[in-house]
């Protein structure tokens, strides 16, 4: 059985896919905004769909949090969400896609024990989960990237793909929908620096070069490599050490919203990264972008 991944097609969510594709079958995605706004997102997906040949499909979903909000990370990640020191992959050919919602149900129809890696704002789950609670329990677990039980990044409380939709991951969570979290504090033992960088080939050299560039920018000699520590979990799980936890995010408190805190716990639908091989996972990610399918 395949995986659906839900994703804002940054371009560590272009590194994470492409870690993936080709060693596990790929069912399906869905789209959400996020890194940038979703027109943006869909021309990503469109041109790495092109460019590396994805058959599975490719689904569109929300444009804006639960709530109305938009939250992107165009201040960082620049207006295309995926920075560059030059290269881009080739652009396709713009088109309408199937609703996320749609793709999401029809694909739970027919899987049970199902695994989605989320690499974004929640907001398409929390969709699923208004209209078909029915489906919930076919979902064995969400791998999330998202969340911190530390510092965030956003704001200091909160990482970005919590705060952009806040009330998408609580209604998971009052659903008790199963959800192993791959904060920042995980993602940020695995770095990526400048030498890591001579091996790829070009496009990935750019690509990569721009997302390091974030980190190089504000005076340190790497950059974590996020989304793909998630996707590292499906593929290489022996890599990983997970903690049952009791998560909850706020809501009510604005400067500290989209915050999320978890206490141990046992026996619970929760889970963290509590420890992970850094330097294998970063081989795993770097491995897979020196020759993508």
């Amino acid at each position: 059985m395949g995986i659906w991944i839900d994703t804002d097609m940054g371009v560590d969510d272009l590194f994470a896919v492409l870690m993936l594709d080709g060693t596990l079958p790929i069912d399906g995605m869905s789209l959400v905004f996020g890194c940038a706004e979703l027109a943006t997102v869909r021309a990503n997906a469109l041109d790495a769909a092109k460019a590396y040949g994805w058959t599975f499909p490719v689904t569109e979903g929300a444009d804006r949090a639960l709530r109305g909000g938009l939250e992107t990370a165009a201040r960082i990640l620049g207006p295309a969400g995926q920075p560059s020191r030059g290269l881009r992959l080739p652009r396709a050919v713009d088109r309408s896609l199937t609703r996320a919602l749609t793709g999401l149900m029809t694909w739970l129809e027919w899987h049970e024990q199902a695994e989605i890696l989320a690499l974004g704002p929640l907001t398409n789950l929390a969709y699923l989960a208004l209209a078909r609670p029915d489906l919930l329990p076919r979902i064995r677990r969400i791998v999330w990237m998202g969340g911190s039980v530390g510092r965030g990044n956003h704001t200091p409380y909160a990482e970005f793909n919590a705060i952009a939709d806040p009330e998408a991951l609580a209604l998971l969570l009052a659903r008790e929908v199963p959800l192993v979290m791959v904060d920042l504090e995980a993602c940020r033992k695995v770095q990526v620096t400048e030498p890591d960088l001579a091996p790829l080939p070009p496009i990935m050299h750019d690509l990569m070069g721009g997302y390091l560039d974030i980190g190089l920018s504000r005076g340190r000699p790497g950059m974590a490599l996020y989304d793909p520590v998630a996707a590292a979990l499906l593929r290489a799980p022996e890599l990983f050490t997970l903690s049952h936890v009791e998560l909850v995010t706020e809501l009510a408190d604005p400067e500290r919203r989209g915050q999320t805190r978890v206490t141990p716990a046992t026996a619970t639908p929760w889970q963290i990264v509590s420890d992970l091989d850094a330097d294998a996972v970063r081989g795993l990610c770097l491995s897979a972008l020196r020759d993508p399918s």
